[in-house]
């Protein structure tokens, strides 16, 4: 069975897993990550205390892309013992109710991070099409006295060579510089414009591919 994967943050309910039982310890991400991931790549791991009306202990949830991953780990890791004396439980979160997440974006690296996974580090690739300093456009438009602000604009596209795949993503980088009148600030500022409106555009196109990943 074929699963359809975006490159968004994971937000259905099937995605995620709901690990309790846990006893505190420390670098308890650690070890439920190493755990995990053994299973399919995460897109995070939480760990958090127990209320206290539920005694002491913890809890976590984990974010898998794959549904199918998420389910295979469920089935292996629920009633084991695996790092700690006592056997923990895992189930999917399949009933979320009475809120609607957002789906939001995935960061460039996050990105990068499940092409990687999928595809391999030789099976895809990207190029910058222009960087773009755009600062100043509305300096007419400004108050005397407000911050020079540094913007760039940038298009990226995305190839996946071994699929014939080309995709185009336009990102905007801006901050304000904080002391104009230091050259070594405004230098940092535009360097940290110019990676933030490469990663925005880098993410932009890959929002335009969807990964079908084939059943094992």
């Amino acid at each position: 069975m074929a699963e359809v994967l975006e490159f968004r943050v994971p937000a259905g309910s099937a995605l995620t897993l709901l690990v309790w039982g846990l006893e505190p310890e420390p670098g308890l991400e650690h070890s439920l990550f190493s755990v995990f991931s053994k299973f399919g790549l995460l897109y995070s791991v939480r760990a958090h205390s127990n209320a206290a009306v539920a005694g002491p202990g913890c809890y976590a949830i984990i974010k898998f892309y794959s549904a199918a991953d998420a389910s295979r780990a469920q089935h292996a890791c629920n009633g084991q013992r695996l790092f700690q004396n006592s056997p923990m439980k895992v189930c999917v979160c399949t009933k979320q109710k009475g809120f609607q997440q957002q789906v939001l974006a995935l960061n460039s690296n996050k990105c990068q991070e499940l092409a990687n996974h999928y595809l391999g580090f030789n099976g895809w690739s990207s190029r910058i099409i222009t960087l773009q300093n755009v600062s100043g456009f509305d300096d007419e438009n400004e108050e005397l006295g407000k911050k020079r602000s540094v913007r760039y604009l940038c298009a990226v596209e995305v190839t996946l060579p071994n699929h014939g795949v080309h995709s185009r993503g336009v990102g905007l980088g801006e901050a304000d510089v904080e002391n104009g009148e230091d050259p070594l600030e405004f230098v940092t500022t535009t360097r940290r414009v110019q990676k933030l409106a490469v990663g925005k555009a880098l993410s932009s196109a890959f929002q335009k591919i969807l990964l079908v990943v084939l059943g094992q």
